[in-house]
């Protein structure tokens, strides 16, 4: 395990003598009643080098990303620790995940009103604009803050956060101490008309602070940036629900924090947004806008990528699971944009016209995002405001649209199908560094078909139409489930339009209890993985995969 020596050290001992400590008290409480939990999870791939799709060549014949995960849960006090071994990852995490060790450790204090964390702990204020620490390692995010977080009730109606710790970068942490408060009021907890009338509104607010030591970056070869110790950041928001319909509106701004993101500027970020739905049975709106600016936050302003973030800002665009819907997924830009989506479902009731006999959904969904209006302050080099901005004002470039329509059909009791269409806009530039507009049309077609309570068949045709970019693609799935136990899937997503390549798979699951055993061959393209406007460059890679998940 790769850990720097000094404070970081120290502070590990803390941490796993608190462990211990807590496992004591657990064993020698007469009525701790102790609950063990834990999961296990290893991806497993014995790579080979396809030069047809650009694998490269591996230093290593296995590759391997693994979990253990353990929790004790007693009535007052929990502990837990996570071991994960990555001395040989995946490819896509070779550069800074390689290691292995104690990655989360924590104990846990909790009675009527109160809630004491030391250690390893994920946190998140608001939607997330100023503090959101979470783990996703599909995307190789693990952000947690490593200190000591206080939640206490004081009042009925009321919620306080107190936070304050350095965050993991890695297999280490950055020096740079963030500390945080919230707080959320349930006001209809004090208004009992507000509850009589079917009304609840909650207000909240968020304050984040990140102390950390100046550097040596230059301004020009000969002047040094004064860079601020301490960034801070604040957020407001309201959320009012009334009967099926539901508001939220979230303000957050944050002091100047020049960093490697936006180029050493010294303008402070902005982020907006509003949101409405409305639901009713067979009936769902939603509606959305948000503009953000300069908005990138993390605990070490020297680096890019995904790790040490602070900020989140979500998505504006549908997450598609389809394939290729998916092979152009839009990352959010934090340093400025415009987004927008709205989505509107219905379901046609049963032994009408348009619902039939066992009735029809429709899904309508629109997201568009645009660059904000941006004009140049001085030079807009570093150690400058950079740029102004005015608030309602778009700028020249679209970054991504998608408009789709998705239907629901039963057409009979073992039958039902699914279809597609979407028309995207896609800014590799923006997005990706470079390739330029892409402009596609995607149609989907799914059918399942349920032989008996134990045999179902499902499949899927996919076709994506574009002139720009490789050009057409066209993919095909058939997965075969006979339960209890097992699941057989076979694919191929096949590109037709500049490099006529497979990338097919097959796969062959096995589930028993808390068992989940899979093993498969096939070809992965090199791509970008994306999961809530957060993407990973995925390198293309082929060989046989074993992967294998345990909860107890």
């Amino acid at each position: 395990m790769r850990n720097d020596v000094g404070m970081k050290t120290i502070r590990n001992i803390v941490l796993i003598c608190s462990f211990c400590c807590c496992l004591v008290a657990m064993a020698q409480s007469p009525d701790s009643g102790v609950v063990v939990s834990g999961s296990l999870q290893t991806d497993v791939l014995l790579p080979q080098e396809d030069d047809a799709i650009g694998t490269g060549s591996y230093d290593h014949s296995w590759l391997t990303n693994t979990y253990a995960d353990v929790s004790l849960m007693s009535r007052n006090i929990d502990a837990g620790l996570r071991l994960e071994y990555l001395d040989r990852p995946l490819p896509g995490f070779e550069n800074d995940f390689s290691g292995w060790g104690l990655a989360h450790i924590y104990t846990r204090m909790h009675c009527k009103g109160l809630d004491v964390t030391v250690g390893n702990f994920y946190e998140q204020f608001g939607s997330g604009f100023i503090l959101r620490t979470y783990e996703e390692r599909s995307l190789g995010i693990d952000n947690a803050l490593m200190g000591a977080r206080v939640v206490a009730e004081p009042l009925k109606g009321v919620r306080v956060k107190a936070l304050s710790g350095y965050q993991r970068h890695y297999w280490n942490y950055n020096d740079a101490l963030v500390s945080g408060g919230d707080i959320e009021l349930n006001v209809d907890q004090w208004l009992p008309a507000l509850k009589k009338s079917n009304t609840y509104w909650s207000v909240g607010a968020s304050f984040v602070n990140k102390h950390e030591r100046t550097e040596d970056i230059m301004a020009d070869p000969t002047h040094k940036l004064r860079l601020p110790e301490n960034v801070n950041s604040f957020d407001v928001r309201s959320q009012l629900q009334k009967g099926n319909v539901s508001l939220l509106a979230e303000y957050a701004q944050k002091t100047e924090d020049p960093s490697f993101d936006n180029g050493y500027i010294y303008r402070r970020g902005y982020v907006a947004m509003l949101s409405g739905s409305y639901s009713k049975r067979g009936m769902s709106l939603l509606l959305q806008a948000k503009r953000s600016d300069n908005m990138s936050s993390r605990s070490r302003r020297s680096i890019g990528g995904n790790s040490s973030t602070l900020s989140y800002l979500p998505a504006f665009t549908m997450a598609h699971t389809y394939t290729l819907a998916s092979l152009n997924a839009y990352a959010t830009q934090p340093l400025g944009e415009w987004a927008y989506q709205a989505e509107a479902g219905y379901t046609f009731k049963r032994n009408t016209l348009l619902g039939g006999r066992y009735g029809t959904s429709i899904k309508l969904n629109f997201s568009h995002i645009h660059s904000i209006d941006r004009h140049v302050l001085g030079n807009g080099q570093r150690g400058t405001d950079g740029y102004g901005s005015a608030f309602w004002r778009w700028g020249d470039e679209t970054y991504y649209q998608d408009i789709n329509v998705q239907v629901e059909k039963r057409i009979s009791k073992p039958l039902k199908l699914n279809f597609m269409y979407m028309n995207q806009v896609y800014n590799k530039t923006i997005v990706e560094g470079e390739g330029g507009m892409v402009r596609s049309n995607i149609f989907v077609g799914e059918g399942k078909y349920q032989f008996s309570k134990k045999v179902t068949l499902r499949g899927e045709a996919q076709y994506l139409s574009s002139k720009d970019d490789d050009g057409d693609w066209l993919f095909g799935l058939l997965e075969l489930s006979l339960l209890p136990h097992w699941m057989i899937t076979v694919s191929d997503q096949y590109n037709v339009g500049r490099t006529n390549i497979h990338y097919y798979h097959g796969y062959v699951t096995f589930n028993h209890g808390s068992h989940r055993l899979q093993a498969g061959y096939g070809r992965t393209q090199a791509s970008y993985d994306c999961s809530g406007g957060v993407c990973r460059f995925v390198p293309a890679s082929r060989g046989f995969t074993l992967s294998y998940n345990y909860n107890f």
